[in-house]
């Protein structure tokens, strides 16, 4: 009997992990795919910029991401650009972090245009293009697809959405969305760092700062908003702002001291291949009838 009763134990046990895996079904990447390197190479700025290790590294925390975020299209279909746009915003801010996890993130549903707090694309509200979830939607990130793509198809402009809203979620990591990112700021910056932010807020209300107007409304927009602005253009970012970029620099632990969209977002025919054979483009990924055009 007790046989009998370890084996139905076991059985029930099988039934419902199967039942709980196929409720959260998420892709295992282990590899990211060539056709991803690819479109890292040219579409974000930030990748180029990396050498060929850090590439390799970039394309790890990739794959690790995709392998544990459920991303759902809501009323539009989930390409491969998106994915890649997704996941490259959610590596590009904890990318000096060995082994980082967002642990208060479980999905990402992807919107074919804005929506209301309410989650409601029928409106003519004012639009929403990123958001965090709270309460029921704790845990889950909302984006909208033309404001994914915007954040890299213009890489002279100060504005990323999608690394904005992944910044929103470092900042709730300690518990509190309130601009002051604890689990990444060592304490002896916080006075310093809440100090920067008063300034910055009275200038931009002054109308005399650079930064984004909609970092004025919270502390919490303001270091959305210079976050993307430090990760977009950090050369111009450090000479308009230099005390501000340093702090940023200690809090990203992360030190861009060149302009990454100044690297060319070309392939030529005989530059290495992206993704990482160790070929030229040309006898690659390049050659014709490989799915790529000769330069990207």
């Amino acid at each position: 009997m007790q046989i009998l009763f370890l084996v139905a134990l076991v059985a029930i046990a099988i039934f419902l992990l199967k039942g709980i895996s196929k409720k959260n079904t998420v892709p295992v990447v282990t590899e990211l795919p060539e056709a991803y390197k690819i479109l890292l190479q040219q579409h974000v700025a930030f990748y180029r910029a990396l050498d060929a290790e850090e590439k390799k590294r970039f394309q790890n925390k990739m794959a690790a991401f995709l392998s544990s975020i459920t991303i759902e299209g809501i009323k539009t279909t989930v390409e491969d650009i998106d994915r890649v746009f997704i996941a490259a915003s959610a590596v590009i801010p904890i990318f000096a972090f060995p082994a980082w996890h967002y642990h208060n993130l479980t999905n990402v549903l992807l919107y074919p245009g804005h929506f209301n707090q309410e989650f409601d694309m029928q409106v003519n509200e004012k639009p929403v293009l990123g958001m965090v979830g709270t309460g029921s939607m704790n845990d889950k990130m909302i984006l909208s697809k033309p404001a994914l793509h915007e954040g890299f198809k213009n890489e002279t402009d100060k504005h990323n959405t999608a690394i904005h809203e992944f910044v929103h979620l470092l900042d709730k990591m300690d518990g509190d969305i309130d601009g002051v990112p604890g689990i990444l700021l060592e304490k002896q910056y916080t006075i310093p760092w809440i100090n920067l932010m008063h300034q910055g807020i009275t200038n931009i209300l002054a109308n005399r700062s650079d930064i984004n107007p909609y970092g004025a409304s919270s502390k919490t927009e303001f270091f959305a908003v210079v976050s993307e602005y430090f990760f977009e253009r950090p050369a111009l970012f450090k000479e308009r702002h230099p005390e501000l970029f340093k702090l940023m620099e200690e809090i990203f632990d992360q030190y861009p001291e060149t302009k990454a969209t100044d690297l060319p977002n070309k392939i030529g025919r005989n530059d290495p291949c992206p993704c990482g054979s160790g070929e030229k483009y040309k006898n690659c990924h390049g050659r014709k009838n490989s799915g790529f055009p000769d330069q990207l």
